[in-house]
């Protein structure tokens, strides 16, 4: 079988067998939340690179070259010029993508689904749109149902309710293969809805992190970006639990060391020393997008066909020819937004709420200061707990509780694999201690206890 990968794969094909666990790379997930390179929960079975052309035969690689490297060769022109161009290419994609096809949109208070609704709308497609917002949390969707009613398109709005995770965890754990903790793909809540909506999904994702700059000066050494990546990487709490795992499973040497060198080492393979914030953009690309992002994309993909117009191998290109000085504070979106739609550009941007595209950088003291106080005001005298993430509705509560514990405490096959007292202390620092510290901690280990129901037949 011959294979030539994306430069961002939107699916994870492996290649190998189940054979051996790999506790090194289950320690990286349970650290960071997704498995890192090639790796998988086993020795024997790898997953293919991104940008690669792929000779696979009897399930085992014979041959394997890259056909693309990440690079930064910016060529300077005026910002109006890129947008120019972004606008071609981009709407020259999503036109190749969806066709006359009925798109199924998601929509958010960003500029990423922001700016595919422009370019959907000047091409003149159907659209039917969506959004979903947190039982008792902030209104997500009212930003969502104004860009859907300035463009025409139809609007559904949902709320992510208490406890849906329970019905629905397994079928979850057998489409995203335990890849990813299940309070993430918060799709999932409502996956039996998308079928009538229309024939194929666009979606936006990673259009945030290519079309922005990384927040670090330009000149940093490989060491000062190793040690903001493992910063960015690991979750909190995750330090914690991977550090205890490779402890119970007397792993050589240190967790921490061991995460920071593989890092390093692929930071080095990318080898962009003429500008951090571009490699690494380079490196969230290459081992985060693939691997955590694409992840659960299969959910989607369950009920219709997927596109990702920013996933396209021509953006990714694009996007090394321009000056970062352009990339940063997501100046091309804002500029296609104006120039395509103003209309959209006019709508708060809920990252800068209550400010729009136009009036944006006025987030700051004291312009922002009456909207700060009056929402924390707000927020302080409500009598309802205010939802700010998806485990404090699917954890949270009695019914939650009961749930949980049959998986963590009631599981033979996760006994097997880690300590139970290891569990249960992680599990009483979430209940008494400190519950969005130890939050993340406790969906890994929710995860692993899945892997081992659906693999139980593994070592």
């Amino acid at each position: 079988m011959n294979l030539k990968t994306p430069i961002i794969p939107n699916k994870t094909v492996f290649v190998g067998e189940k054979k051996t666990l790999n506790y090194e790379a289950i320690c990286v997930f349970a650290a960071t939340g997704f498995f890192l390179d090639q790796d998988t929960y086993f020795k024997e079975l790898q997953v293919v690179k991104p940008a690669s052309n792929y000779d696979i035969e009897n399930n085992k690689i014979k041959n394997e070259s890259a056909y693309f490297k990440w690079h930064y060769s910016p060529i300077e022109r005026p910002l109006k010029e890129i947008v120019e161009e972004f606008a071609k290419l981009f709407e020259t994609i999503i036109e190749e993508q969806v066709k006359n096809k009925t798109v199924i949109l998601p929509l958010s208070g960003g500029l990423d689904s922001r700016t595919q609704a422009a370019a959907l709308f000047h091409l003149g497609n159907k659209v039917n749109a969506y959004s979903y917002e947190f039982l008792n949390g902030h209104n997500e969707t009212n930003y969502s149902q104004k860009i859907a009613k300035a463009c025409g398109f139809s609007f559904e709005k949902w709320k992510v309710k208490e406890g849906y995770l329970w019905n629905k965890i397994e079928e979850l754990a057998r489409i995203n293969q335990c890849y990813s903790e299940f309070t993430h793909p918060r799709q999932m809540a409502f996956i039996e809805k998308y079928d009538q909506m229309g024939d194929v999904f666009s979606l936006g994702h990673w259009g945030d992190v290519l079309f922005d700059d990384m927040s670090v000066s330009d000149n940093l050494t490989n060491e000062q970006q190793v040690e903001i990546l493992f910063k960015k990487v690991v979750k909190k709490g995750g330090l914690e639990l991977a550090s205890n795992l490779w402890k119970s499973w007397n792993l050589k040497g240190d967790f921490k060391e061991y995460l920071k060198t593989r890092i390093g080492c692929l930071l080095g393979e990318i080898n962009m020393p003429s500008n951090a914030n571009a490699q690494i953009r380079a490196f969230k690309s290459l081992y985060w997008a693939p691997r955590w992002t694409s992840t659960n994309l299969s959910i989607f993909e369950k009920i219709k066909p997927i596109t990702l117009p920013y996933y396209d191998n021509r953006i990714c290109e694009f996007i090394c020819t321009i000056p970062e000085k352009y990339l940063a504070g997501r100046q091309i979106q804002i500029e296609y937004l104006k120039l395509r739609m103003p209309a959209l550009a006019k709508i708060t941007w809920q990252e800068k709420r209550p400010f729009n595209l136009y009036n944006y950088k006025n987030n700051k003291f004291p312009y922002n200061f009456p909207f700060r106080v009056f929402d924390k005001l707000k927020r302080t005298i409500s009598n309802e707990r205010f939802i700010q993430r998806n485990w404090e509705l699917q954890f949270l509560g009695k019914e939650n509780e009961k749930e949980l514990e049959k998986w963590l405490f009631e599981n033979d096959n996760f006994k097997g694999l880690i300590n139970e007292e290891l569990v249960k202390a992680f599990y009483l620092d979430f209940k008494n201690k400190d519950a969005v510290y130890y939050s993340h901690s406790v969906s890994m280990l929710l995860t692993l206890s899945l892997f081992t129901k659906n693999n139980k037949n593994e070592e």
